[in-house]
């Protein structure tokens, strides 16, 4: 009897412990398979606010709210985050059974409705997440893009950059890139029309990420080459990493070296010389128009002057004169006398031509025929 008190004593101890486990493991289970979230106000206005409560998160759990655009429960916040109005999110933790009840200010997310709040587990095991519908009064509404289907892509190889810089780019145009990869479908659906998520990052700052939407259906077990554009801001140069996400999963990252646009650099050394010349010759002609003009047009007449007192003149020269046959004489032979050509006697001496005048030579031959 002594040996079986204790015995049965510990059986009912454990019978106990037994049933209290029972009985909450099937509301753990539930609670952390099946969180839920609920809203006060199904639509609601920028500036206002609504009541967010949820159960089932696991207990002391560190929650996110967010207010995102481009999104549906069924497909979740399509381009993550970046849809989201981040600045007015909150946080909340859970009470011991997981339930939680937050006021969230009402935000404009930066892209269009169908809009709905949010709800992500910061902490914990496993990554709960949840969504509520909430209509956005005067934001903009566009509709969803395609859906993608149940299929899985992931990257296969040959993932580039493709083209080159032109003319342009060296003076500044906005560099831009064919980001070509190959993608694989792994899961039993066809995906038809991905929207990726291509994102540039320059430095150490985090990318910023563009939603691209890749036209044609991938088919179950088959690969597909796409192409995607990327484009940087005008003038940017540097060492810059372009990332590849889909579905909220980084596929490949590919650098990209810029270089600078020294085209631009000389057109600045340029009209740093051409303005200050241009300037200076309309002053020049602004001073030249200015400038009195009666004592520069005495300026020109002395010159005028100068330049006749520096001129050479030469003397005149006299043509000789032929002398008049003498009385009686035919003149048969001076017809045949040929003619002496004139010579220049600038020292005749004494009582004879004066200097630098022509004289006519003296044919005594003729004189003495004449006298006989």
């Amino acid at each position: 009897m002594t040996r079986s008190a204790p015995a049965t004593r510990l059986l009912t101890v454990l019978a106990l412990v037994a049933a209290l486990l029972v009985g909450t493991a099937p509301w753990s289970a539930a609670a952390a398979d099946t969180p839920t979230v609920t809203l006060s106000a199904a639509q609601a206005g920028t500036g206002g606010s609504v009541t967010v409560k949820g159960a089932g998160w696991g207990p002391r759990a560190l929650l996110m709210l967010l207010v995102c655009g481009r999104s549906s429960p069924a497909r979740g916040v399509i381009g993550g985050t970046n849809s989201c109005a981040n600045a007015d999110g909150r946080a909340v933790t859970t009470d011991t059974r997981g339930a939680f009840s937050r006021k969230l200010p009402v935000a404009e997310p930066p892209v269009p409705c169908p809009c709905v709040v949010h709800v992500a587990a910061v902490t914990g095991g496993a990554k709960a997440r949840a969504d509520a519908v909430l209509k956005v009064a005067g934001h903009p509404v566009a509709a969803l893009p395609a859906a993608s289907g149940t299929g899985q892509l992931a990257m296969v190889t040959d993932t580039r950059l493709d083209g080159s810089s032109g003319v342009l780019t060296w003076f500044g145009a906005p560099p831009a890139r064919t980001f070509t990869f190959t993608v694989g479908n792994t899961g039993p659906a066809p995906v038809k029309d991905p929207v990726f998520q291509v994102g540039t990052a320059h430095g150490v700052f985090a990318p910023v990420y563009e939603e691209r939407q890749w036209r044609g259906t991938v088919r179950p077990g088959r690969k597909a080459r796409i192409e995607l554009p990327v484009e940087l801001d005008a003038g940017a140069h540097g060492g810059y990493l372009v990332s590849l996400k889909y579905g909220g999963k980084v596929l490949a990252e590919q650098p990209w070296g810029v270089g600078r646009p020294w085209g631009v650099t000389l057109f600045w050394i340029l009209l740093c010389v051409v303005v200050p010349a241009a300037v200076f010759r309309a002053g020049m002609a602004v001073v030249d128009r200015l400038r009195p003009r009666a004592k520069y047009a005495q300026g020109r007449h002395r010159g005028a002057q100068h330049l006749a007192d520096r001129t050479v003149r030469l003397p005149k020269a006299r043509l000789p004169q032929r002398a008049a046959p003498a009385p009686g004489h035919d003149g048969a032979d001076t017809a045949a006398t040929p003619t002496t050509l004139p010579w220049f006697a600038p020292d005749a001496g004494p009582g004879g031509p004066a200097a630098g005048q022509l004289s006519a030579p003296s044919d005594t031959s003729q004189t003495t025929k004449g006298n006989t």
